[in-house]
């Protein structure tokens, strides 16, 4: 694979039609004046050491030079192979619930804002482990696949809001079944599904996927989102809550008895969030007891300089260049390089 590590050098190429122009202007310049002083063929037999063709090949000479070191400057570089790389981890996928009810503020900042604070933590404690997003409301879709890219993941995680998801709802058995799906072919590393949610508004069968996930040796967590007590929506943009259609203000509740029904039948663990980072050590905790195993993943290795053979050709032209004469050498006149060249011109 081919590429140029500073691409923005070789706009100075740009240059070299107008390098070009000027050089083809000022010789039509000088042909002209040098008419005024007679015929061709007389001034060039008063001038036999003169040759209208050696300064057009020693500025082409140099033009090739510049382009060459234009590309020099852009560092071409042609990779490798792809290689395996083993890493030691665990394999981890989050399933985020951003249904509106994650709106609510009865955790600060909010209920989707601390989650992912929460993720970010987690992010950026892993190393060699793979993780993979699934965002879901009344549906599951899968925002980020499985991967070590961890800026990525940090970038996807930024961009989540809850108007990714159009169809409002808490899907969650969906959301665990992509999960488990997203995992791939069975490897010995330890696997977890984490499912961040307030429970609320629950359609699916959640605790039948999470007994699936188990079975399959993935263990599912569940941090909840919010309290008992509850708290009303905020509508974005705006001053005002989500409102029923009688006209009374949303409550969004925590469903605790859900989140630990479903923690249990995945054999993980269920711990509220709060304005601590009490959530994160839980599960950071559980996280760490899974066994680690090779993880194999294709990564492309360094690039390999290629410069030097643009520097080599631009320095062996540089030293022809300089035994080009732009007039003629008396020495030299028996190899009868660029003669026919100046008979043309001239004509």
């Amino acid at each position: 694979m081919f590429r140029f590590a500073h691409t923005e050098y070789l706009f100075l190429l740009l240059l070299i039609p107008l390098l070009i122009g000027v050089f083809i202007y000022t010789g039509i310049l000088k042909r002209r004046n040098l008419n005024q002083f007679g015929n061709s063929d007389l001034l060039a037999q008063l001038m036999p050491n003169v040759s209208y063709v050696r300064p057009t090949v020693k500025f082409y000479m140099q033009l090739a030079v510049i382009i060459l070191l234009i590309i020099v400057l852009a560092q071409p570089q042609f990779g490798t192979k792809v290689e395996n790389v083993k890493r030691q981890g665990i394999e981890v996928m989050i399933a985020l619930d951003v249904s509106n009810s994650m709106l609510a503020q009865d955790v600060q900042p909010s209920r989707l804002d601390k989650a992912k604070q929460v993720l970010s933590k987690l992010v950026d404690g892993m190393t060699n482990d793979k993780i993979g997003l699934v965002v879901f409301a009344g549906d599951a879709y899968t925002q980020l696949p499985i991967t070590v890219d961890y800026v990525s993941a940090k970038m996807f995680l930024s961009s989540i809001s809850t108007q990714l998801v159009p169809r409002q709802g808490t899907a969650i058995g969906s959301a665990i079944d992509l999960c488990i799906k997203s995992f791939g072919t069975k490897s010995e590393a330890g696997r977890a599904i984490i499912v961040i949610t307030d429970g609320e508004n629950h359609e699916d069968d959640a605790i039948g996927a999470a007994k699936l996930a188990a079975e399959n040796d993935i263990a599912v967590h569940v941090i909840g989102m919010g309290k008992p007590d509850g708290a009303p929506i905020p509508v974005p943009g705006t001053m005002s809550f989500w409102k029923d259609k009688d006209g009374n203000v949303v409550v969004s509740k925590l469903n605790e008895e859900m989140c630990k029904s479903i923690s249990s039948a995945g054999k993980g663990v269920y711990v509220r969030a709060d304005n601590s980072n009490s959530a994160f050590r839980v599960i950071n905790k559980e996280l760490d007891s899974l066994a680690k195993s090779d993880i194999k993943t294709s990564v492309f290795s360094v690039y390999n300089e290629q410069f030097q053979s643009f520097t080599m050709l631009a320095l062996l032209i540089l030293i022809i260049d300089f035994f080009v004469f732009e007039r003629k050498n008396k020495r030299l006149n028996k190899f009868k390089i660029f003669d026919l060249k100046d008979k043309i011109t001239r004509n």
